[in-house]
Order: C-alpha cells, then sequence, then structure tokens
C-alpha cells in the first residue's frame, strides 16, 4: 500500500491512513520497516475472520511522546493487545499464571487458561494477517494454513505426550463439529433471519472442494475403524488399524497439500474474500487491509504468543479431567463441545458477523476452511507426530464419534449442495449439533476404554467391544 497524498493540503496534500499512522507515531522509527504495497484481493475468508473483530487504536496520546522508539513500541503494544473487540480477555492470561503459582484450583486454572486462549488465538489469526500483507497472498495463505489451527494443534501433541489418547481425538473431532455445525449452522440462521428479503447466495465450486475433501477424511476414519472390529475377530493382522491409519494420514496429508496448491495458486480467485472490510475512525473509513505493524514486530509478536499458547494449553491438558470431575462432566463432552466453543469464539464470531452481512462465502470460507484444515491437517499431523514419538495413535475414532462425524459431513453437504441459503437451513445444522451434544453429555463413561462390562440381560453377561464404544 503506497503512502501518497491527496491533493488538497496545506503542505502537498491530506495524508492516507498509512501516512497518518507514521506521523502519530507507530512508525517513527524511520528505516525500520516499510508499508507495502498490497492488491484488493488475496486475502482468503479464513485470515479475514479477525477483522470482525478488529477496532481502531487511538494512537493520539502517543504522538505527543518525543522519543520515537518508545512511540513506536508504544504504539505497538497498543496495537497487538488492545486492538481487539476482545482484549478483555488479556487479564485472564496473568490471572491464569498467578492461579497456578498460588494453588487457586485446577478449575480455575482450566477456566482461566481457555479463556487466555480465547483471545491468543484471534491474536495469531490478525499477526498472520500482518504477515502475508508482506509476503503475499501465497506466503501468507501457508502461513495460515500452519498457524490457523495453532492452538488445537498445540493441545493435541501436548495431550498426545502426555497419553491422553482421549482429549487429543475428542478435541480435534470437536472443533471439526464445531465449525460443520456449530459455527456455520449459526452463521447460516441469523445471516438467513437478519437478511429475510434478500437472496442469499454463495459459491458451490468452494464448498464442493471443501466438502469432498472432508468426505475423503470421513472415509480415512471409516476404514481402521471396520479394520479394528476385523482385528477383534482375527480376520486381519494384528496392529492393521495402526498401519492403515499411518498409510491413511499420508494420504490426507498429500490431499491437503493439493488443496493448498489449488486454493493459492491455480484457483485462488474462487477463495479470495472480494469484499473489502472497513471501519469507522474520526477521519471517516479505514480500509482493514491496512499495515498497523513491522513485519518483524508481527513475526516476534508471532513467536511470543505461540509459546504462551503453548505454556497455556499445558494447563488446560493437566487440568481437564478434574475441571471435568468437578463439573460433573465427562472428559468427553469437555473435550468435544467446551473447549472448541471457547477456544475458537473468535474466529466463531467472525464468521456470524459476516454472515448477517450477508457475505456468505467468507462465512463458509471461515467454517468450512477450519473444518477442513483441522479433519485434513491436523488429525494427520498427530497421527505422524505420535509414530515419531513412538506412540500408538491412529484414526480409529470409535463408532459414536465415527458415525458423529460421517452424518455431520453428509448433512453439512446435502445443506450446501444448491448454493442458496436460509435460515431453516442453519436452524437444522443447530438441531444436529444439539443432538451430538446430548450425546455426549449422557456419555459419561470414557470412549477410550475398552472392554467395559454392561449390565445382565436374560441370564447373561457380555463384554461390550471397544468397537461399539
Amino acid at each position: 500500500m503506497d503512502c501518497k497524498r491527496i491533493n488538497g493540503g496545506e503542505d502537498g496534500g491530506a495524508l492516507l491512513p498509512d501516512e497518518r499512522r507514521l506521523e502519530r507515531g507507530l512508525g517513527s522509527a524511520k528505516g525500520s520497516w516499510r508499508v507495502p504495497k498490497t492488491k484488493h484481493g488475496g486475502r482468503t475468508a479464513h485470515n479475514m475472520s479477525s477483522s470482525s473483530l478488529r477496532k481502531k487504536s487511538d494512537l493520539t496520546l502517543l504522538s505527543k511522546v518525543r522519543l520515537g522508539l518508545v512511540s513506536a513500541v508504544l504504539a505497538n503494544l497498543q496495537e497487538v493487545i488492545l486492538g481487539t473487540k476482545l482484549s478483555v480477555l488479556f487479564p485472564a492470561i496473568p490471572v491464569a499464571f498467578i492461579a497456578y503459582f498460588y494453588h487457586f484450583g485446577n478449575v480455575w486454572i482450566f477456566a482461566l487458561s481457555l479463556l487466555g486462549l480465547t483471545q491468543l488465538a484471534e491474536r495469531v489469526s490478525f499477526l498472520t494477517e500482518q504477515i502475508a500483507l508482506y509476503t503475499g497472498p501465497t506466503v501468507g495463505g501457508l502461513l495460515n494454513a500452519t498457524c490457523g489451527n495453532a492452538t488445537e494443534l498445540i493441545i493435541a501433541i501436548l495431550a498426545l505426550a502426555k497419553g491422553k489418547m482421549e482429549v487429543v481425538k475428542c478435541s480435534l473431532l470437536g472443533s471439526v463439529l464445531s465449525n460443520m455445525l456449530l459455527v456455520l449452522g449459526t452463521s447460516l440462521f441469523l445471516g438467513g433471519l437478519k437478511n429475510m428479503g434478500k437472496e442469499q447466495k454463495f459459491d458451490q465450486t468452494q464448498s464442493g472442494a471443501t466438502c469432498s475433501l472432508l468426505l475423503m477424511s470421513s472415509l480415512c476414519q471409516l476404514l481402521p475403524l471396520i479394520f479394528s472390529y476385523f482385528e477383534s475377530t482375527g480376520s486381519v493382522p494384528q496392529g492393521s488399524p495402526l498401519h492403515l491409519s499411518r498409510a491413511g494420514s499420508i494420504l490426507m496429508l498429500i490431499a491437503y497439500a493439493a488443496y493448498l496448491f489449488f486454493q493459492l495458486r491455480t484457483h485462488r480467485q474462487l477463495f479470495e474474500a472480494t469484499e473489502m472490510t472497513t471501519f469507522e475512525d474520526e477521519d471517516g473509513e479505514v480500509n482493514e487491509e491496512e499495515v498497523v505493524i513491522g513485519l518483524w514486530s508481527a513475526v516476534c509478536w508471532l513467536l511470543g504468543m505461540t509459546a504462551i499458547i503453548s505454556i497455556l494449553s499445558e494447563l488446560v491438558v493437566g487440568t481437564i479431567e478434574d475441571a471435568s470431575e468437578t463439573w460433573g462432566l465427562s472428559v468427553s463432552f469437555v473435550s468435544v463441545i467446551l473447549l472448541p466453543i471457547v477456544g475458537n469464539a473468535a474466529e466463531h464470531a467472525g464468521s456470524i458477523i459476516f454472515a448477517m452481512k450477508n457475505k456468505l462465502d467468507i462465512s463458509l470460507g471461515v467454517a468450512m476452511g477450519s473444518a477442513a484444515q483441522i479433519s485434513l491437517f491436523v488429525v494427520p499431523l498427530i497421527v505422524i507426530v505420535g509414530w515419531i514419538m513412538g506412540i500408538d495413535m491412529d484414526l480409529d475414532y470409535k463408532l459414536l464419534e465415527t458415525a458423529s462425524f460421517i452424518m455431520s459431513v453428509i448433512v453439512t453437504m446435502h445443506i450446501l449442495q444448491d448454493g442458496v441459503s436460509h435460515y431453516m437451513k442453519g436452524l437444522v445444522l443447530l438441531l444436529c449439533y444439539l443432538m451430538i451434544g446430548a450425546t455426549f453429555l449422557l456419555l459419561q463413561t470414557p470412549s477410550c476404554e475398552h472392554n467395559k462390562r454392561i449390565p445382565v440381560v436374560g441370564g447373561k453377561q457380555s463384554l461390550r467391544r471397544d468397537i461399539l464404544v
């Protein structure tokens, strides 16, 4: 974005937004960074999810600071920490650390850490968007593919290292289900009510490609489940589900790499968010694509926040059992329902806001893109990481979890097949999510435990196989 003047000012013209920010102190340390040139397109729907939660930072007071370096640092802090509507959640991060060191109780540690992750996940999305303005849409898209679901990935790896397979599988499944059913359902429902008299259409090519990948992912999870049954009957050698899961994970990662090439190179125009998002300040409308921090500042902030996410994720993984026991809920319900809802609240809110503005392509890109990213990248990557760590992590998510996932994909594909939306479609998705939530709420026995006894029926007592859980 070029810093040019508009004719008519006293000293050569009025300042454009970027130049005004530089004068106010954000770029006072001259030479530290340059404002890049960007194009109107190039932003995917996924990395625009944080835009709806951005708020204009008031740099008036900082302009009075005489030292340029101090002014730049303070402006940087204000943009990153206070430049979001979720800034009220930032105190939860230090309070979570205080609760840990002063032994407030695992329930408090779990709740505060989860609130802190909500804010950090939104800021990571903002920082990757800022870096993308310097590196271009391709590198930015790859960075978003890596960091877009950093919270889920870090929690899964830490839980895997602790041997908590149930938390790993349920949290990843819950993230996919919440995006497909809760986020997309709420977006279509509220968007349909808000735009009752308008025709709501979206691009079928983008949604069709994503749904096809999710259907492939469901196949890769279904086959290890079937092999688990064959293994129990002796039809296949021992360990076949694990070997099949690892082979399927490699294929899923190949499919995701092809999807990135399809999205970022050959068919980029289908995934670009062409609607520009704006916000108001005292000078009028300002483009959301505006650079607000330097490249290396964004990289340093991204690394620092990723480190904090790792620490908070460690606290969440270490206290989830105590929290679920205190609340009287199963670990499965907390992992499938509560973790995804709270952890991705910022991204969910962005999708809903865009749907209410009748920008369904962006909402679909956020919800379905995130579901595909977790299902085709995070899930198989965890299997590969477990393989490297010597942990037998597989794609056998058991019958209830796999059936919920497959049926959710089928329902979502049917909802999106005609390219037209209304509130009734959103309501159907929401009701499906509520039904799945009720199922896991009643499922008090952890699904990863094997050979649980069932009540005596007809004078006989049998074992409930792992395949039926």
